[in-house]
């Protein structure tokens, strides 16, 4: 005899048989939640689908939901005869914790019942499938076969029943699940930004060029990571989009562009020095107050200069950046950009390390970006999300901080303000995808879970949602993306819209930075080798007589070498610095000093001359300084020393001693401004000056020398007369 909980399954069983039957469902039998087959790989199903599109992206009030996709044969054997349902959970999910939990599920948990034809037919049926092969399927499922009708948020998806040797079952062989809206009609609407990042890792080689150009050559076309992003952000058309921007990439794809040139020691003013002599190849250094732009560096149609006879990834990337730029140029006109700190520093690093790094590559940025004119307001933000207290104390309160909801424990209000900043804080769940077991970062399982997210907002608080995609982010359907993304509850903004609303105030404490956040960090080497690099870069520049633009340029590359992309290659962006410093000292280094191999004062002050030489083929301007061991004393002229380029000049020098004896005099080289350039010469100097004591002495044997001869001449007379 049964118990009477005993019958509670059966129940059920009987019920879920009922109403299936009702809505032309194919209710799934116990076995379909077991374990897999035992010919099934541990980690996989046997057939693998996909979900490529879904339309529409909601459930509509009438008409049909398309989807198409893949089904591969990951087993050593040949299906046969797969059937392809849909399926539709019975319930929906109404809070945004009922998703999360939802994206964790077991693949093989059942979360719905299989729609089918009238009659049992599956929708789409494939005949055979040989082991490794692929194959598309569609359906088009009728409103009204999917039998749901509550406001909220929906498991849809495919099921894929096959038959192998070891014949036919009930239970599912392959699927592929996602999140379906469905809202019924209303007014309200959630307001809803997404940013899109353009930021990658850039590296110089010594001289000063763009380092692993074939990487950027395949990152800059159809189909690469900066390609992707920006044809994705253009296809939003005239939708409101915000950018999230570090204008160093546009400036390195232009350097590309224009052949990847070395660093130039080339005149950049007239030799009368009022003017710029016509080279173009620098940006303008915006620290002096004269640009606020982010580059002035020319776009490829304005000065791109011949390619002539280079390497073949240089000219793919040339070509391939040429194309890109103008994408950039046509999605960015008319959409909010925000303007990340030069070179994508590392922002909590330079916090702890270096907080005049960040300043640097702030003003760095500045306002418009050039050649476009395109206005650019400062924020901040991290790949993951992450901001320390720190990093958040140290921007100005004018600069955005775009942040993730895992800085808060609890739920996080969109703009939260904390230590007289604002933080516009992101959904990490709305771009964590779908719940699996297919790509849970496909293009469509995002977007699902992002009209998911909001679908569930709209239901309850109406919060507006902030999505910052990855850089990586990459669909091939942009279009499709974002007329999935047309419904009339979505409105799309920007973050600066959503900025100004009133939102709550933490203290800066409440904040959560994990551990792993800070060892990441780029320490305090990385951002001293930056450091020196970029001073070394003002001593290069203060040499060359003609250039005023290099400091810029070395500038520029030593922010680059302290990124958030620095932090997984710490290494290599410190050896990247080192090694470009090391190019500019052995330019500085070419220009010696030559002194005398030796000195003798025959006085007590003396002139000897000292050779300047100049091995650049650059006009340069030195001063020359000396080092002389007390009482000893060397004066140089006071007035720099100009030396043509390959020319060599000889300076005057006085020495003067006080003591007899040898002293040593080292001879240096200094910048315009008094920066050792590490060139220097010894030179030994002997003076035989005779003290004043050793001349009263001479003296006093001198009067009385004459004064004995007159002594005597007076005594010889008296004598002579006495006589």
């Amino acid at each position: 005899m049964l118990r009477p909980l005993s019958l509670l399954p059966a129940l059920v069983a009987a019920v879920a048989l009922g109403t299936a039957a009702l809505v032309g469902v194919t209710p799934p039998t116990p076995a379909d939640a077991a374990a897999p087959r035992a010919s099934r790989a541990a980690d996989q199903e046997p057939l693998g689908v996909s979900i490529d599109t879904l339309a529409p992206s909601v459930l509509p009030k009438k008409g049909k939901v398309r989807i198409t996709g893949e089904i591969t044969n990951n087993d050593d054997q040949t299906w046969t005869t797969i059937n392809v349902y849909p399926f539709v959970s019975d319930t929906p999910m109404t809070s945004a914790a009922e998703l999360a939990a939802a994206a964790e599920v077991d693949p093989e948990q059942q979360v719905g019942l299989r729609i089918s034809k009238p009659g049992g037919l599956p929708y789409d049926t494939i005949d055979e499938l040989a082991p490794g092969d692929t194959v598309p399927y569609s359906i088009a499922v009728p409103r009204s076969q999917i039998g749901v009708s509550a406001e909220g948020v929906y498991w849809f998806g495919v099921h894929a029943l096959g038959q192998d040797d070891a014949g036919r079952d009930t239970i599912a062989d392959g699927r592929a699940r996602t999140f379906m809206p469905l809202v019924g009609n209303t007014q309200k609407t959630v307001d809803t930004a997404l940013v899109l990042p353009v930021r990658r890792a850039i590296r110089h080689e010594s001289d000063g060029s763009i380092a692993e150009v074939s990487g950027w050559a395949h990152s800059l076309d159809r189909g690469g990571q900066l390609s992707s992003i920006v044809e994705f952000g253009t296809a939003a058309g005239d939708r409101p989009i915000t950018w999230l921007l570090d204008p160093a990439v546009p400036d390195a794809v232009r350097a590309l562009t224009a052949g990847n040139p070395a660093r130039s020691l080339d005149p950049t003013v007239d030799a009368n020095g009022d003017g710029d002599s016509g080279s173009g190849d620098e940006s303008e250094d915006p620290s002096d107050g004269s640009s606020d732009d982010a580059s002035a560096s020319p776009s490829p149609s304005e000065g791109a200069t011949d390619l002539g006879d280079v390497d073949p990834a240089e000219e793919e990337a040339a070509t391939a950046g040429s194309a890109w730029l103008e994408r950039l140029h046509s999605g960015l006109e008319g959409s909010e950009i925000l303007a990340l700190p030069y070179g994508d520093v590392d922002v909590a690093g330079a916090a702890t390390h270096s907080p005049r790094t960040y300043r640097t590559a702030r003003d760095r940025s500045g306002t418009t970006l050039s050649p476009w004119g395109l206005p650019m307001a400062p924020a901040v933000s991290s790949p993951t999300g992450y901001l320390s207290a720190d990093g958040l104390r140290m921007i100005d309160p004018d600069t955005t901080a775009v942040v993730t909801d895992r800085m808060f424990r609890g739920s996080a209000s969109t703009v939260t303000r904390s230590a007289g900043r604002t933080m516009v804080v992101a959904s990490s769940a709305a771009i964590s995808g779908g719940p699996g077991p297919d790509d849970r970062l496909a293009p469509t399982a995002i977007r699902q879970r992002l009209l998911s997210e909001a679908a569930v907002r709209l239901l309850t608080s109406r919060k507006p949602l902030v999505v910052v995609f990855p850089s990586s982010f990459k669909t091939s359907s942009p279009t499709d993306f974002w007329a999935g993304l047309d419904v009339p509850w979505l409105h799309l903004t920007t973050v600066d819209s959503i900025s100004q609303r009133p939102g709550r105030t933490i203290d800066v404490s409440q904040l959560h930075y994990p551990e792993n956040q800070s060892r990441l960090e780029l320490d305090a080497g990385d951002f001293q080798a930056s450091t020196e690099l970029a001073r070394s870069g003002e001593t290069l520049q203060n040499l060359l007589t003609l250039n005023d633009q290099v400091a810029s340029a070395v500038r520029d590359e030593s922010l680059t070498d302290v990124s958030y992309t620095s932090r997984l290659r710490p290494y290599a962006a410190r050896s990247s610095a080192i090694q470009s410093r090391a190019w500019i000292q052995e330019r500085l280094q070419s220009v010696h000093v030559d002194a005398p191999k030796a000195v003798i004062l025959s006085s007590g002050s003396g002139r000897f001359s000292a050779t300047l030489t100049n091995d650049l083929d650059q006009p340069v301007t030195v001063r020359l300084d000396a080092l002389a061991e007390p009482p000893l004393r060397v004066s140089v002229p006071s007035d720099p020393v100009e030396i043509g380029a390959g020319q060599r000049t000889s300076v005057l020098l006085n020495a003067s001693s006080s003591a007899i004896g040898i002293r040593n005099v080292t001879l240096l080289l200094t910048d315009s401004d008094g920066t050792n350039l590490n060139s220097y010469d010894d030179l030994p100097i002997r003076s035989n000056r005779v003290s004043n004591v050793i001349w009263l002495i001479l003296g006093t044997g001198i009067a009385l020398l004459f004064g004995a001869i007159l002594v005597r001449l007076v005594r010889r007379v008296r004598t002579a007369r006495r006589a």
